[in-house]
């Protein structure tokens, strides 16, 4: 299952963030991810790292006040030293964690300039490319983040080309690009010189694949023959999260 990453951030959520680890390593994960490690120190969560022989692979910037309802700092031109502070956070978080991918949230935030989304990026992959970590965007769906800044893989693609720092990479989540696009493996077939980083979750109900309507024996089959990188499950289990990876084990028996 090594390729596989479980997000402690949206699985087992059945108990307190630090005891998820044990979880992992119990449901035989060698690799975890997370959206906001942010309420723990990075002593505590290494040493679950440690204990349970794990090994963090991406974690998201600091996105604001999210319990007020901020998805992110980076296309607010009111919230650029926030934004920066943020950046100083994430990178001392991946640095202690030894992650080599952040993904940075855009936020909610009507507009149709990219310019402020485009020097923050640019900003925070400088700084991450003197650290040897990538700098990840994502497109999130509408329904679940009603405007959300970056809402389409062709923009994704477009700010990509246009900040044009190598390691600034996509995050390619096949449940938000189905939700805004349909076909999504066709998608992904298009971009994936840009992806660093995938997740799944089935669609439309963001549980495990083989919960909604998504062809994931085509999709796992296709990463399995031309994607190398890791993939993370970021799903919310439709049941108790220890019996959510049924067809995990059948694509990698």
């Amino acid at each position: 299952m090594n390729r596989f990453s479980v997000n402690l951030s949206t699985v087992f959520t059945e108990v307190p963030f630090l005891d998820r680890f044990k979880k992992a390593r119990e449901a035989g994960f060698d690799l975890v991810e997370c959206q906001f490690p942010y309420a723990n120190t990075i002593e505590e969560i290494r040493d679950e790292l440690r204990r349970n022989d794990l090994s963090m692979i991406l974690i998201n910037l600091p996105p604001g006040k999210w319990e007020e309802g901020d998805r992110g700092l980076a296309a607010d031109p009111n919230r650029i030293e926030e934004f920066r502070n943020s950046v100083e956070i994430g990178i001392r978080y991946a640095k202690g964690l030894e992650v080599k991918q952040i993904h940075c949230m855009a936020g909610v935030y009507q507009s149709k300039n990219q310019n402020v989304f485009n020097e923050n990026l640019f900003f925070a992959g400088n700084a991450m490319s003197e650290q040897g970590i990538n700098l990840l965007i994502e497109p999130i769906n509408p329904f679940d983040i009603p405007g959300y800044f970056l809402k389409d893989i062709q923009q994704a693609e477009e700010i990509i080309n246009s900040v044009g720092l190598p390691n600034l990479k996509l995050q390619f989540d096949f449940y938000h690009i189905e939700r805004i696009h349909g076909q999504a493996l066709s998608f992904f077939q298009k971009y994936a010189e840009l992806v660093s980083h995938v997740q799944l979750a089935d669609c439309p109900g963001r549980h495990e694949p083989g919960t909604g309507e998504m062809d994931y024996k085509e999709i796992l089959l296709y990463l399995q023959k031309y994607y190398k990188g890791n993939i993370g499950l970021e799903y919310n289990p439709q049941g108790r999260s220890a019996e959510s990876f049924a067809w995990l084990k059948e694509v990698t028996s």
